[in-house]
């Protein structure tokens, strides 16, 4: 990779980061933030679910419009938007503000993700592509464990101030962009209309996908994306409903979320997949995840929290990405349209946890946890009934060819 490459992708990487590391800081502080407003957490539920429900169907637009009028305009507007966001949650004095700017923000940041990964694509070489998105992926995780603990911090002495500060460093960052960063795309590159596919395709393409090989590995990947989310979308009312946590605490706890799931990802996923395979890893990993769920109502103080929730993190950080290895090779050449499928069935689980968790809050704070163990568990009996139907399907094969 040249010096202008290493350049370009440092400053993406930066932008990712900063990105990640204001959802980082948000994510402690929202509760208390929402709390403070009179709101239940049926509506703090609703409020986190805005996000991805908008991203879900915004993302892949700025995905088409950054291919037809360049890469560089469209990641500004991104930032500019998330910015603006915070800014606006910050300034917020009422409940209905913060839906306000969540919804702004989620329709403007939609474009920074696609975008940015559109950019490495266009910038690198394929050889050097892999390190390019390991160098974004890095800077998101970081940005994601130092946002929390930083978050909880500036918030026991003010909730609105990790937002100010948020929407500061994003506006910075934002500069940086527009005069160092150079567009990726040429105009002689750029699509003049964007690709169109009907209603009946997608709908068919879908029919497809959910009674086929991959309609029980998209049903897993919502079960991993509804349990994340039924735990981090209502965590912080919990900790203050039964151990009276403020946001410095909540902080510390997500940071550990973020640690463990690095760790887990980056030393451990592809040791233990390559020994037991993917499918031996969903089902341990899915049995393990509803154990640790009900693990989480069993602490009763700081350090039990910290290590009940570490057991809880590290089996969820394995299964993602195992689901997503099978769902790749269960794609045969349509691996655009199963990763597209994948990645609507983790934002639908991202849209239903935190509105299901907030709801069951309101009538007992433990029944998050309860029902997320329950539905984990069903994900665990739903992964014991497909590798059964692939053996079988694997022995068929292997008696219709016969002996050579």
């Amino acid at each position: 990779m040249n010096t202008s490459n290493r350049k370009n992708v440092a400053i993406l990487s930066l932008t990712l980061g900063v990105v990640m590391l204001g959802f980082g800081m948000v994510m402690p502080i929202m509760p208390f933030y929402v709390e403070s407003m009179g709101a239940s957490a049926t509506e703090l539920g609703l409020l986190v679910a805005i996000s991805p429900f908008i991203q879900l169907i915004a993302s892949p637009v700025w995905g088409n419009v950054s291919d037809r009028r360049g890469r560089k305009p469209v990641l500004a507007i991104g930032l500019l938007g998330y910015g603006i966001s915070m800014l606006l949650f910050g300034l917020a004095s009422e409940l209905w503000m913060l839906f306000a700017a969540r919804g702004v923000g989620a329709l403007l940041s939609a474009a920074t993700m696609p975008t940015t990964m559109a950019y490495v694509g266009d910038s690198t070489a394929e050889e050097e592509r892999g390190g390019g998105m390991g160098a974004l992926g890095a800077a998101m995780g970081l940005g994601m464990v130092l946002g929390p603990a930083l978050g909880g911090l500036l918030g026991s002495a003010s909730l609105s101030t990790p937002f100010f500060l948020t929407a500061g460093v994003c506006l910075l960052t934002l500069v940086l962009v527009l005069l160092f960063l150079p567009e990726s795309l040429p105009a002689e590159a750029r699509r003049q209309t964007a690709v169109r596919v009907s209603p009946a395709v997608q709908i068919r393409d879908l029919q497809q996908a959910l009674f086929g090989p991959l309609g029980v590995l998209l049903f897993m990947a919502f079960l991993v994306s509804f349990g994340l989310t039924n735990f981090q979308g209502i965590f912080g009312y919990y900790a203050l409903k039964k151990f009276g946590y403020g946001t410095e605490e909540v902080g510390w706890i997500l940071t550990v979320v973020g640690i463990v799931s690095a760790l887990t990802q980056g030393l451990l996923t592809g040791p233990l997949t390559k020994h037991w395979g993917e499918a031996a890893v969903i089902k341990a990993t899915l049995l393990a995840s509803a154990i640790t769920f009900g693990l989480l109502l069993t602490a009763d103080n700081l350090v039990t929290v910290l290590l009940t929730t570490g057991l809880f993190t590290l089996p969820n950080a394995l299964l993602r990405p195992a689901v997503i290895s099978q769902t790749s090779q269960r794609a045969g050449t349509r691996q655009g349209t199963a990763m597209g499928l994948n990645n609507s069935f983790n934002s639908l689980g991202r849209v239903a946890g935190p509105i299901w968790a907030g709801f069951a809050f309101d009538w007992n704070y433990n029944l998050p946890y309860l029902s997320g163990a329950l539905v984990m568990f069903i994900g665990f009996l739903a992964s014991l009934a497909w590798v059964t139907q692939e053996r079988k399907q694997a022995s068929a094969a292997n008696s219709t060819i016969g002996p050579s």
